[in-house]
């Protein structure tokens, strides 16, 4: 590894993260503690997640996500638009990146004024659990429909939630929505990995969005997704309110700076 690691942060609707291009050194030095102190608010340059940018004989580049515990982890939403915004700067793609990612294929467009619409996987097998609804939208999530969301103690609820035996041993990220029209709906998320709230969540908006289609049955699967951290849409198309395809979730890729950082630090 080099003597100072080159970075650039970038955030999806708050939700933010460390991007490095690894296409030359690979992934091998980067391991938990490695990654856990990156991502540390205080003592490093402070993320909900790293991503690592690396190369592939079939796509684009393959992403590899870690949430800020230092952990590998499963598809990040906002994180896979915002790669496709750092691919762009880098010149490995112009208005359209195809990329694989823990759970596939993924293909993305990104506009000029970094508007970047991302191709998320099918989704099916949609569970309902105590109070509320368990699926995957490539990384696991568990929602939860509420009344004044604003107002709930996320940390708290989704970490009994998150640690809840039934979810053993990966867990699961906790998402608390209200339905506040036809097409919209307001999001909280309680993400594991970070073991916080965050501002934002790309997969369980989609996870979200999905379950108020399986419950409401709408006749436009398209939905407006008001975050802490801003607006996103999802849009998809159903199969008898069962199997959801063509799923994409769009929203801002906002690139925060750029700098290196010295690897003695740890």
């Amino acid at each position: 590894m080099a003597k100072q690691i080159e970075f650039s942060k970038y955030h999806g609707t708050g939700n933010d993260f460390i991007l490095i291009d690894a296409r030359r050194e690979g992934d091998k030095h980067y391991t938990r503690e490695v990654v856990n102190f990156l991502c540390n608010r205080h003592s490093g340059i402070g993320a909900d997640g790293l991503i690592l940018l690396l190369g592939s004989d079939t796509r684009d580049f393959h992403m590899k996500y870690f949430n800020s515990d230092g952990n590998e982890s499963t598809m990040c939403g906002n994180g896979g638009r915002c790669i496709t915004a750092f691919a762009r700067n880098l010149g490995i793609v112009r208005d359209k990146a195809s990329f694989t990612g823990i759970d596939g294929d993924h293909i993305a467009y990104i506009s000029d004024n970094n508007m970047v619409d991302l191709r998320m996987i099918d989704v099916e097998n949609i569970s309902r659990s105590g109070n509320g609804y368990f699926l995957n939208t490539g990384s696991p999530h568990f929602v939860i429909v509420r009344k004044d969301v604003l107002n709930i103690d996320v940390f708290r609820e989704g970490r009994e939630i998150r640690y809840h035996p039934e979810f053993a041993p990966s867990g699961t990220n906790v998402n608390f929505m209200e339905i506040i029209g036809a097409n919209e709906i307001i999001v909280r998320t309680y993400e594991r990995g970070v073991e916080n709230e965050t501002l934002s969540c790309g997969t369980g908006s989609v996870a979200s969005a999905i379950t108020a289609c399986f419950i409401n049955k709408p006749d436009i699967c398209s939905f407006i997704v008001q975050t802490s951290g801003g607006k996103l849409g999802v849009r998809f198309k159903t199969e008898n309110y069962s199997r959801f395809t063509d799923v994409w979730l769009s929203g801002p890729a906002q690139f925060v700076f750029k700098g290196e950082i010295q690897k003695s630090l740890f």
